[in-house]
């Protein structure tokens, strides 16, 4: 990430308050007992991030409000609901002022700030939820400074926030700018249950903790700890620009999906552009391949796959790059989530996001092989009902033709091949098939049977 980028992400997000919500596992050996209910499809939705930081005069921080989310709401229930696209999720500042000033209770949990949500998150969940859908919040991880200043007295405990830190006072997160938790004190998994319990008796359903480096795997734990204490299920996404790999092991046990690479957005005009930082992706999902796995997806952010010809703030990439975005995401079993405004969804977009044979393999829950690397890369996974799902794309910057052999695939004999894209059947190829012409930044999806 440019050191522009991390100084904005950093300055946007250094004061976020440490929402101590996690996933549904208490311990190792219960892993899949206890996430059953997540473990068979990464989920799919929105989030409120890309518009957020986009330096478009329209958006930024100030359009994170109660009006706009129920927007948001309103579109995805009539235009992307039906293809399984449920989660509204909301990043940073929900419980910030203008001035990212925030706001917590006299325990010292988070509340929304009434100026941007005047009816509070219990009743915008309402909403929500009433349109068969489902509401997702954004914290940060170790403890907020102003939080250990307020010395706030912890719900069911003679303790306070200061009494659950490590000391000397010891900085975490990867903005460096919370205060670091000592989990050998039982006040401090309390602190999370508290929250726990006030954000499952708002409804919540997902939340994200962001700026997780290998020093807060422990918070993680104890979220999970938490959630599972408050009766209600909830999606955590452990979250960094991204996580550092070396955390990859230790989160496993704990969190839902993990992001694995850097912010999607451009902090520009538009949500992205594609060297900053889509095509990142292709780098950088390979280093978590050994690692992911069902109820443990690899996030790769956002989709900037919303709006290139009406009003409002445009994706910043082409048709045919947000088709190849949707294409190796899918390819990835990675969280389906939309950026932008969704107020101003256009149809090449909510076509491309509602195709429900790519989605389908997505949602197959399988984690792909790259089979090989370079400017024109061939992807495959083995999907459940015994078909081969294959993606090539060219990364380069002119048209190329692709050929996959099936001695690469490890496959002989005659197959079928459907394209997944197109929902055509192209007939049968042997030993081979070429995608012809690919165009720049482009991919081609099919199934072999």
């Amino acid at each position: 990430m440019p050191t522009a980028r991390i100084l904005r992400r950093a300055l946007a997000l250094a004061t976020a308050l440490p929402v101590v919500l996690t996933a549904t596992l208490v311990s190792t050996s219960a892993t899949a007992d206890a996430k059953s209910d997540f473990s068979v499809k990464p989920f799919m939705g929105w989030s409120s991030w890309s518009v957020q930081s986009s330096s478009n005069p329209d958006y930024g921080t100030k359009w994170l409000t109660e009006d706009h989310i129920k927007s948001a709401a309103d579109s995805m229930a009539k235009n992307l609901k039906q293809a399984g696209y449920t989660n509204i999720n909301l990043d940073a500042g929900w419980n910030a002022n203008w001035n990212w000033e925030f706001r917590t209770d006299a325990n010292g949990i988070p509340e929304a700030d009434p100026e941007r949500f005047p009816n509070g998150i219990a009743s915008l969940a309402r909403y929500i939820h009433g349109k068969g859908l489902k509401i997702g919040l954004y914290g940060g991880a170790g403890l907020q400074t102003a939080i250990y200043d307020k010395n706030a007295p912890i719900v069911g405990t003679n303790c306070t926030t200061q009494d659950i830190t490590v000391y000397p006072l010891t900085k975490t997160n990867m903005w460096g700018g919370d205060w670091k938790i000592d989990f050998t004190k039982p006040c401090a998994q309390a602190y999370f249950n508290s929250i726990a319990k006030k954000f499952a008796s708002w409804g919540v359903d997902f939340v994200k903790v962001d700026g997780v480096t290998t020093d807060n795997i422990a918070d993680i734990k104890a979220w999970s700890q938490a959630i599972d204490q408050s009766g209600r299920r909830m999606w955590l996404t452990a979250s960094a620009w991204p996580v550092p790999r070396d955390a990859g092991e230790g989160l496993a046990p704990w969190a839902n999906s993990v992001r694995v690479d850097t912010d999607v957005e451009c902090y520009c005009n538009t949500v992205a552009t594609w060297t900053s930082s889509v095509d990142n992706r292709w780098e950088d999902l390979p280093n978590w391949l050994d690692v992911v796995r069902p109820n443990y997806w690899p996030d790769l952010d956002s989709m900037p796959i919303n709006n290139n010809t009406g009003t409002g703030i445009q994706d910043g990439i082409t048709d045919i790059e947000r088709q190849s975005v949707m294409t190796f995401w899918s390819m990835a079993s990675s969280p389906l989530y939309v950026g932008g405004d969704l107020a101003n969804l256009d149809q090449s977009a909510k076509a491309i996001l509602t195709n429900r044979e790519v989605i389908a393999v997505d949602q197959a829950g399988v984690i792909p092989t790259r089979v090989t690397d370079g400017t024109l890369q061939v992807w495959k996974k083995r999907l459940p009902d015994g078909r081969l799902a294959v993606a090539v794309y060219n990364l380069g910057d002119t048209p190329a033709d692709i050929t996959v052999g099936w001695s690469q695939l490890g496959l002989h004999g005659s197959k079928k091949v459907r394209d997944l894209v197109n929902r055509q059947d192209l007939g049968k190829a042997n030993k081979s098939w070429t995608a012809a012409s690919v165009p720049s930044h482009g991919s081609r999806l099919i199934t072999l049977s």
